[in-house]
């Protein structure tokens, strides 16, 4: 089954244009900065019923706006446009689970994936784990990419945390806006290098669940002061 763009809300298609543009220009950060090479990995905006997410197999730089693909909430895909990427099911599973979300960003960065793989969760090594929302980063059992199983593993995984790894795949992260998503990816990737360098030391010290909890709520403060500021600025 397809679907039209004109079944989106039409207070929502007024800034289509812009959401497209934002859901490209994240993907080329992402794929610029080394964080997902090639034409690994994936980005996604919630829109209207659905969300426009990259498209499959097509490299990011080839891409204009009108190549990024509207799915409706039942996994529709629009007429006439290119095939969604193969994980729109995770993605769409992830906004059904974290209604306060906007944006996803997929890599296969790396030391991230390099953890995933090794079976390793992110555990409270250090504070800055508490930007995914809690006292760790988990990581969600392995299933065939683009299969319903990975999507509810994702969902799962993103329940009460803003990021996950995925075994033997890569990372996921969620955030209230794109920048924010490819922001958290960007600091997962960044805590997983840390972490196995930790690991060539020893074993880590790791935090306490209460002073972890501070630190969730300190960031949680630090996060809607910036909305603010952006906001107003």
């Amino acid at each position: 089954m397809s679907v039209s763009k004109d079944e989106v809300g039409a207070g929502e298609a007024g800034d289509e244009m812009a959401r497209r543009e934002g859901v490209l220009a994240t993907a080329l950060k992402m794929s610029r900065s080394g964080l997902s090479p090639g034409r690994s990995g994936n980005v996604s905006c919630r829109f209207g019923e659905g969300m426009l997410i990259t498209p499959s197999g097509l490299a990011y730089e080839a891409l204009g706006p009108r190549e990024i693909v509207f799915v409706a909430a039942d996994g529709s895909a629009e007429q006439g446009a290119p095939k969604p990427s193969s994980e729109w099911q995770f993605h769409l599973a992830a906004y059904a689970a974290r209604p306060d979300m906007n944006g996803v960003v997929h890599t296969h960065s790396l030391n991230a994936t390099a953890l995933a793989c090794a079976g390793r969760s992110i555990p409270a090594f250090h504070y800055m784990v508490a930007l995914a929302g809690g006292r760790d980063i988990p990581l969600v059992p392995y299933a065939t990419f683009g299969t319903g199983d990975l999507a509810r593993h994702v969902a799962e995984g993103l329940k009460h945390r803003s990021a996950c790894l995925m075994a033997n795949h890569g990372q996921i992260a969620i955030g209230a806006s794109l920048e924010a998503a490819l922001e958290l990816a960007v600091e997962v990737e960044a805590l997983a290098a840390q972490y196995i360098k930790v690991l060539t030391i020893g074993e880590p010290v790791l935090l306490a669940d209460e002073e972890m909890e501070r630190m969730v709520e300190k960031f949680r403060a630090y996060g809607r002061n910036a909305q603010a500021w952006s906001s107003n600025h």
